[in-house]
């Protein structure tokens, strides 16, 4: 048994807010928890594996998402570790040393040496994996042509199927198992620090591959952590529009007929591109609906967490590679679905990403089509290119409203926002401000359920 959160109560809770406490120190345990309370944690896992699980455990808490509970004392020193580490409180780009000389900007789009189309050479492995395959074809040509001796990432998650759980891939067989998008939360760092000591000590290295969130995690990480570098040699990303609440996805299966603790499986795309969304349940029900009943037609129909809608960096801007589906407008449509074999629009943004992607075509991994521009990836990521223009802003109505905003660095956001009118930027401030004020950013105190 682990010690229960004490703001969980049999009593009806009211949302615990940090605003009239902002006067006075808060203690290390309330730091940690204001990450959570003001919508910034995306549940990665880091805070556990850098307090040490008998301090910190990432549990299924009541809003049926992943959260850090202390589980022990906590110092302060720790907390502040947690902070500068923590992909809700610091997000930055690419690291300097690695933005070549020659390397290419772009003011939504970051730095990159290369932009294209996409996807893996076996027909199977683009079939069965989300869009293109890149991602999985570049795991499988490391593995095999042993660049690296295993590759750190995310699969379904046994224990509760709606989510991912970090997973450790050593043969073909791992890798395919785990291939697919996971739009749920993954704590995909949980156990990072075991996992370089581990391969420090047998001198082995790996390849991650994660959201633009735990890329950023495992770059902050490395700024405190020598191993990162010396034992993770490529870190790639999807570009990543976020995912649905957990509660939004609880409300999709009871429209379906499937209540949460009847679901034994969920695998939300592939096997076409999208390709369905197949829910399984525990008495062999196969339930498959079409990737826009699930999502809904328009950006609009979108049900994400608070930190998705204000994210500094869904695009990989720190990742050595970063894929991105491929749809005009940015949605696939119902018609074209059943014709469309997939393809990634590829952005190559450090020269050891762009050397990874050459090695892997001429091993006959991946195939390699026209080239892009900035301006494609614009048509193919309109969500991306707005939130992008209007984050800024909103980091300043948050910052009104006394809530955490995160440290950022290398992402462009200020020449950004002053591109907008006075007028955009005032209107998404305003709104960041008053979501903040009337809490709807706001997450209770985690209370554990599992």
């Amino acid at each position: 048994m682990h010690p229960k959160n004490p703001a969980c109560s049999p009593q009806p809770k009211k949302r615990h807010h940090y605003l009239q406490e902002l006067q006075q120190p808060l203690q290390p345990e309330e730091r940690l928890y204001r990450v959570v309370t003001d919508g910034m944690c995306i549940g990665c896992g880091l805070c556990q594996s850098i307090a040490g699980p008998e301090k910190i455990q990432m549990r299924l808490v009541e809003n049926l998402t992943q959260r850090p509970v202390a589980t022990g004392s906590l110092d302060g020193e720790t907390v502040d570790r947690i902070y500068r580490t923590c992909p809700g409180t610091r997000i930055e780009g690419l690291p300097e040393e690695q933005i070549e000389a020659d390397s290419h900007s772009d003011r939504i789009w970051g730095v990159w040496r290369q932009l294209a189309l996409v996807w893996a050479a076996e027909p199977q492995v683009r079939y069965r994996s989300s869009t293109g395959g890149v991602l999985t074809a570049l795991a499988l040509y490391l593995l095999e042509q042993k660049e690296v001796d295993f590759i750190l990432h995310a699969k379904s998650s046994r224990q509760y199927p709606a989510f991912g759980q970090h997973a450790i891939s050593r043969t073909r067989a791992d890798v395919l198992v785990a291939a697919g998008s996971r739009y749920g939360p993954t704590a995909t760092l949980a156990d990072i620090l075991g996992i370089l000591e581990q391969a420090e000590t047998s001198g082995e290295t790996f390849a991650f591959i994660g959201t633009p969130c735990d890329v950023t995690g495992l770059r902050n990480l490395a700024t405190e952590d020598p191993r990162v570098d010396a034992c993770c040699r490529y870190r790639l990303a999807m570009v990543c529009g976020g995912f649905m609440t957990p509660v939004a996805l609880r409300r999709f299966l009871a429209e379906i007929g499937v209540e949460w603790g009847e679901l034994q499986s969920l695998r939300y795309r592939g096997y076409g591109c999208p390709g369905p969304t197949r829910i399984e349940t525990r008495d062999g029900q196969v339930i498959e609906k079409n990737y826009l009943d699930f999502w809904g037609d328009n950006e609009a129909a979108w049900q994400l967490p608070f930190r998705c809608k204000v994210c500094a960096d869904g695009i990989g801007d720190a990742a050595d590679v970063a894929a991105a589906d491929t749809w005009d407008g940015g949605s696939p449509t119902r018609e074209g679905q059943a014709d469309d074999p997939g393809q990634n629009a590829v952005i190559l943004r450090s020269r050891r990403g762009q050397a990874l992607l050459e090695k892997a075509e001429a091993a006959g991994y991946i195939v390699t089509g026209s080239a892009l521009t900035p301006r494609d990836l614009d048509r193919f990521q309109p969500h991306q290119v707005a939130k992008k223009k209007a984050v800024w802003a909103r980091f300043v109505g948050m910052r009104n409203a006394n809530c955490i905003v995160p440290e950022v660095a290398r992402l462009r956001l200020k020449p950004l926002a002053r591109a907008q009118s006075v007028a955009e930027n005032l209107r998404e401030a305003r709104g960041a401000r008053e979501r903040c004020r009337k809490q709807r950013n706001q997450e209770d105190l985690p209370c554990p359920i599992d």
